[in-house]
């Protein structure tokens, strides 16, 4: 075989992939779903994982999920996720726990290991060394005889009859099957927080999605300037005030500085088709009444619907019901939220 048929591992490499290679992903997708089903189903006779959410509902501590190879990929992640919606949480790798990193395990803690087969030897020593811990623990396998699932306090049971790997080697559908139920983990414990968007918000105030779920329309208002003319105001200062202040447009107060109107470029642009006597026209004469508002305290992403909503570029913003204000489509594409 030559060497440019051949990887750097020397396995064959055809250069080409198999004709059916759609049908192949589609089966592999088929037989993963299947699999997250079957963990469903046997939730039913799984009352361990009821108990195992009580528990971890009443820890003074920290959950500590752990795992070998693949595993240890998928404990990380279901980490993360407890960390994100508000179930304190630790990654402890199999291995290196007993290479000193079991010292992170403190009492109130809980543990959950994460194995397929649950007799791995890594698995065998540490299992051992948390019971002298005394703290909880929970098995995450697909056999439910093993070593792991038989010492362990609580069984939570993701049953996978084959690997969607046609040699039924690389964890594939086992690794979905356990991170299909350590999310329903975390949701349940979630719920039964009563863990809101607003809780969400505070663990993510970083990048476009914790924006979404945080900045205020008022945050990103009041670093504009607030164009703003009384109704009788002639066209030469409406002109300008919303070029001195370049939000393209500005607010028309009345006498007691109450909200008008709106009278943006478009309006401008309108007007002069509209009227002759331009020099005798008053701010109240264009104005456009009960324009678009929304009001400081409400979020940036509502702010961005409204504005799409109606196909328009800024909105007048209140505050108690008075003006406070301008939010433009620029703020929140600065913002990423667009």
């Amino acid at each position: 075989m030559s060497a440019s048929a051949q990887s750097s591992e020397g396995f064959a490499a055809t250069g080409t992939a198999p004709a059916d290679v759609l049908a192949i992903a589609r089966q592999v997708l088929h037989e993963e779903a299947d699999a997250v089903r079957a963990v469903a189903d046997a939730l039913a006779a799984t009352p361990d994982f009821v108990a195992c959410v009580q528990a971890i509902l009443q820890l003074k501590g920290r959950v500590v999920v752990t795992g070998i190879g693949k595993s240890a990929h998928i404990a990380g992640k279901i980490v993360a996720t407890l960390n994100s919606t508000g179930t304190p949480a630790l990654f402890m790798h199999a291995a290196d726990a007993i290479h000193g990193d079991l010292g992170m395990i403190q009492p109130g803690d809980f543990v959950i290991a994460i194995s397929k087969s649950g007799d791995t030897p890594e698995i065998k020593v540490l299992v051992p060394l948390l019971r002298r811990k005394g703290v909880p623990l929970a098995a995450l396998v697909s056999n439910a005889d093993s070593y792991l699932a038989q010492q362990a306090t609580y069984i939570l049971h993701a049953p996978v009859s084959k690997e969607a790997c046609p040699n039924n080697l690389a964890p594939t559908t086992s690794t979905t099957a356990a991170l299909a139920l350590g999310d329903a983990l975390a949701v349940c414990l979630l719920e039964s927080r009563q863990f809101t968007a607003a809780d969400f918000a505070r663990l993510h105030p970083g990048g476009t999605l914790g924006k979404r779920l945080y900045l205020k329309v008022g945050d990103l208002s009041r670093q504009n300037q607030r164009p703003q003319v009384q109704e009788d105001a002639v066209l030469k200062d409406v002109l300008l005030e919303i070029s001195g202040k370049r939000l393209g447009a500005t607010a028309v107060l009345d006498s007691s500085g109450q909200l008008a109107g709106i009278i943006t470029d478009g309006d401008l642009r309108r007007m002069l088709g509209s009227f002759s006597d331009l020099e005798n026209l008053r701010a109240r004469d264009i104005l456009t009444p009960r324009p678009a508002t929304i009001d400081v305290e409400d979020f940036a992403a509502e702010a961005l619907a409204r504005m799409q909503s109606r196909n328009i570029t800024q909105l007048v913003v209140t505050e108690e019901g008075a003006f406070a204000g301008f939010i433009h489509l620029h703020d929140l594409l600065r913002e990423g939220l667009v």
